[in-house]
């Protein structure tokens, strides 16, 4: 224990300080957060279900959460509850096992509700397409707002691709 203690010591602290945000930053974020309280007029819930994907996407929705994404600074936040969320996060081909459930969240989401499809496999059903065991797309089973393609998307991706269903939300129908 001596010994780690006298290597802390010798080493001292290896980590650099946070880069403070630009200006322009600064406003976007601002921006983003004003764009979300105008169509929902509270923060963004989001609802993720996992209807059956690798994982893969699940690892960069993670990611989100880490403080160089910062999704919580921006006023949106994963919940656990559908009855709770505003937008429906979907990854993987909708499994047979899983048709009923996706469809029972999205019942219990409270309108007005997004979908968006992240992954190749939830926006076209990827590598598994549709069989006796896929349902293949997310836009099989549910209406979908937006997709974001990639295997798996990045987070800045999934982020360009929430942000861009809200702004489409709040500029209303075309």
């Amino acid at each position: 224990m001596w010994r780690v203690i006298r290597q802390v010591l010798r080493t001292g602290i290896l980590t650099e300080t946070a880069p403070a945000p630009t200006h322009e930053e600064a406003r976007a974020v601002q921006r983003i957060h004003q764009d979300i309280l105008d169509v929902l007029g509270r923060a963004l819930a989001i609802r993720h279900v996992d209807a059956g994907s690798c994982n893969g996407c699940e690892l960069e929705i993670h990611a989100l959460g880490n403080p160089y994404y910062n999704i919580e600074g921006l006023g949106i936040r994963f919940v656990a509850s559908p009855r709770h969320a505003d937008l429906l996060l979907v990854t993987g081909p909708v499994a047979r096992n899983m048709e009923e459930a996706l469809r029972r969240t999205h019942a219990a989401t409270p309108d007005p509700k997004l979908v968006v499809a992240v992954g190749d496999c939830a926006c076209d059903g990827g590598i598994f397409g549709e069989s006796y065991a896929s349902c293949g797309r997310v836009a099989n089973v549910l209406p979908v707002d937006f997709t974001v393609p990639g295997c798996p998307p990045s987070p800045r991706q999934i982020l360009t691709g929430i942000l861009a269903v809200v702004a489409r939300a709040h500029a209303g129908p075309a």
